[in-house]
């Protein structure tokens, strides 16, 4: 038996399904239940193994889609620098260091290789870009060898690409992508058009069994190709998010999420479904029984948890908020809160941990409020040992899942401010106890009311008794303990394996 993880792509800045997968992947560990995360994204910039690492992923772990059909491993890169010069047939006529990069210019006019080094300080090469009159003309990827090489032509004064090659350890071509229009793959044993068929060729690959549990946590676009070639594997659709428009749904008619539209349609095909609250498993049962006339097999399984909760000890009128820099993640609502509390608090700051497109924004408006002295933009970090020092954690989300931040919060015992709305506010904020729900119509109030109301909030936080709200917040997150949500993903396992 073996679960697999599928997903579609992986980044420096993941969103909250990679780190669900990151929990789910140390649970699975911790028990040796053996699993594998599968990406089906093309990665351009850098061999895959470098993102999966920096999310605690083992490389034995890992099956990239287009590295699959290769008998090149998951590996870290080490081809070097070195290496690469020693395999030119041709003349390099100097090199130009930068600050991490290499140009290798060549006979000719504009005529160079572009070396993209994996870290400025060692010697290891991700990929190069070969220039020929001033146009690309190819690009090389490296892991521990050359992993696959792509091709391109001048059109419209431009270089197109319009050919990949990925290849063996000896050099030998594993397959070859055709890129004129609709992807075209060309196997030694068939051609595939699309990437459709090209996802139905690498799940029969896989060759899965009835003892085997597909865990799909993203599936938009290719749902058909994974539900018809799964079988005879067991299958899961993970729900990451809320799973439905509220405003457009009626009596009649759900318009479900996007991303499960597909899954829900064709919930006969699925053995079951997970959620992590309670609330979000109620609601879906009764909008399948109401809008489809069925009871789906639906498990609560937190997507995080926690090893243990960990003392706080914050500073005074300490806060912070941690998440994607993202306008629906309405930062801008707590600084402006944050900026109005600040005359009568006058110890308060605010650091702000993400990255994302609203960076700059957020800068200029701190910048605006003449605020920069006390809210700080942290960037990303690691925050398993940032929680403790402060003491409260704002959430301006109008929408989260689970929360996963929010569930790391509690677990250092800080209180929470957030939105009465589904589903992670209500599942980690006790109104009064641990922090404040604010039942809010955003609809009809201002940007400054919606300030206006978690600064009244923040200034009742702080009123309040700090060690009696970290109790309360302890005594959340011990639901949350890893063991706790271990068991409940033995019992699923139990359950489908019964099945």
């Amino acid at each position: 038996m073996t679960i697999y993880n599928l997903n579609f792509g992986i980044g420096w800045a993941s969103s909250g399904v990679e780190y669900a997968q990151k929990y789910r992947a140390d649970l699975m560990r911790s028990d040796n239940i053996p699993f594998k995360n599968i990406f089906l994204d093309f990665f351009s910039l850098e061999n895959i193994q470098t993102l999966t690492e920096n999310m605690s992923f083992q490389d034995h772990e890992i099956i990239w889609l287009y590295q699959h059909f290769t008998d090149i491993k998951i590996a870290p890169t080490t081809y070097t620098l070195n290496q690469f010069v020693n395999s030119l047939d041709t003349t390099i006529v100097n090199i130009d260091h930068l600050k991490k990069n290499k140009i290798l210019h060549l006979k000719g006019t504009q005529n160079f290789i572009r070396c993209f080094m994996k870290q400025a300080d060692e010697p290891y090469l991700d990929r190069v870009e070969y220039v020929l009159d001033g146009k690309i003309i190819r690009k090389d990827v490296f892991t521990y060898t050359k992993l696959y090489s792509e091709y391109y032509a001048p059109k419209n004064n431009k270089s197109e690409l319009y050919m990949r090659e990925f290849f063996n350890e000896d050099g030998s071509i594993a397959f070859t992508e055709y890129l004129e229009g609709e992807s075209i793959y060309k196997f030694s044993d068939c051609i595939l058009y699309g990437k459709p068929a090209f996802i139905s060729y690498f799940i029969q690959s896989l060759k899965l069994s009835k003892e085997d549990i597909v865990l799909i946590d993203r599936s938009t676009d290719l749902g058909p190709s994974i539900l018809k070639n799964i079988r005879p594997a067991q299958v899961g659709v993970v729900v990451h998010a809320e799973h439905y428009n509220a405003p457009l749904s009626t009596e009649n008619n759900i318009l479900w999420n996007n991303h499960y539209e597909y899954m829900f349609h064709n919930h006969h095909l699925v053995d079951f479904f997970i959620v992590s609250t309670e609330q979000q498993e109620l609601l879906l049962k009764e909008q399948f029984d109401k809008y489809y006339h069925v009871q789906p097999v639906i498990y609560t399984i937190p997507v995080g948890s926690i090893a243990s909760l960990v003392e706080n000890h914050g500073q005074s009128y300490s806060i912070m908020t941690a998440s994607r820099l993202a306008s629906e993640k309405h930062i801008d609502w707590l600084i402006d809160a944050v900026v109005k509390v600040k005359a009568q608090l006058p110890e308060l700051t605010f650091d702000i941990y993400g990255e994302g497109g609203e960076r700059d924004a957020l800068r200029k408006r701190i910048i605006e409020h003449n605020a920069t002295h006390y809210i700080a933009l942290k960037g990303h970090a690691k925050l398993q040992d940032i929680y403790p020092n402060y003491q409260l954690f704002l959430s301006g989300s109008t929408s989260e899942g689970f929360g996963l931040t929010l569930l790391e919060a509690v677990g250092s015992g800080l209180g929470l401010i957030g939105l009465d709305v589904n589903y992670g506010n209500p599942t980690f904020i006790r109104n009064d106890d641990n922090g404040y729900l604010l039942s809010l119509d955003l609809d009809q109030l201002s940007v400054n009311e919606i300030a206006d109301a978690y600064s009244k909030a923040i200034i009742n936080f702080f009123n309040n008794d700090i060690t009696s709200i970290q109790h309360h917040s302890h005594k959340i997150a011990e639901a949350f303990l890893e063991q706790q949500t271990l068991f409940k993903w033995k019992k699923l396992i139990k359950d489908v394996s019964h099945d």
